[in-house]
């Protein structure tokens, strides 16, 4: 990635302070990989359908889940006990985006157009975006995905296929951003599968002056922006509910 072109695109973006009351900041431009970088590193994301052009958003407030406060519900974790779900950190990045661009109701389209899928593959393969994946059985039952920068971790999306499957990748996610030091995880939108588990609303500005905590330092000795990319592999011991770095 061209840092440089990152931290000048990031210049392109209007202040968030011109966003409307919903959120919407701008729309335009284009999904490449420093633009994405850009505008997440000033709290900006992309989020439209097949019918409006790029939108970018902003929202206030803003829901986040601090990794202290996270919970399981009780009979969520019996759940997952129970069903000896394995995890593992980006091996079917492809895959779990493509299952939650997947309708989720009959007659539902998707947020998740061919367009911003390539994207966040791309995003991937430059170490920047990254997923968990459930299995069961030798099948992938549920996942998510999120975009990682410094110590802050954005949240895109996420699918199940069997009961809980999500939830455990959530958990899976949550103690990978604790061992790694993670101090802001985004949810971007308030929903109330993520306020039961520990999410709460805060004001944009607050997000803001969380956000330029998790990304310090964040230049270099030429003062351009720069935030290095996510190249660990990772496995999952369940029986220590923890994550080892491997080769």
């Amino acid at each position: 990635m061209d840092a440089g072109l990152a931290a000048i695109l990031a210049g392109c973006f209007p202040s968030v302070e011109d966003a409307r009351k919903d959120g919407l900041l701008c729309h335009g431009g284009d999904l490449s990989a420093e633009r994405l970088v850009a505008g997440y590193s000033r709290g900006i994301f992309p989020w439209y359908d097949e019918t409006t052009p790029i939108l970018w958003w902003s929202p206030d407030p803003r829901c986040v889940l601090p990794l202290p406060d996270f919970h399981l519900p009780r009979r969520s974790a019996r759940a997952i006990r129970r069903a000896r779900f394995r995890l593992t950190w980006d091996e079917a990045f492809e895959e779990v985006i493509n299952a939650c661009a997947a309708p989720r109701a009959a007659g539902d389209g998707t947020w998740l157009v061919p367009e911003m899928r390539r994207a966040y593959t791309e995003l991937h393969r430059q170490g920047y975006a990254h997923s968990v994946e459930t299995w069961l059985d030798g099948r992938l039952v549920g996942g998510l995905y999120g975009v990682g920068l410094g110590r802050a971790f954005f949240g895109e999306s996420m699918f199940h296929r069997v009961s809980e499957a999500s939830r455990a990748a959530l958990a899976g996610l949550v103690a990978l951003l604790r061992q790694r030091g993670v101090t802001l995880l985004d949810c971007q939108q308030e929903t109330p599968h993520m306020m039961r588990m520990g999410a709460r609303m805060i004001p944009r500005r607050v997000f803001l002056a969380r956000l330029a905590v998790a990304l310090a330092p964040a230049k270099d000795s030429t003062g351009i922006a720069r935030w290095q990319p996510w190249p660990e592999h990772y496995s999952w011991s369940p029986e220590k509910d923890s994550w080892a770095a491997r080769s």
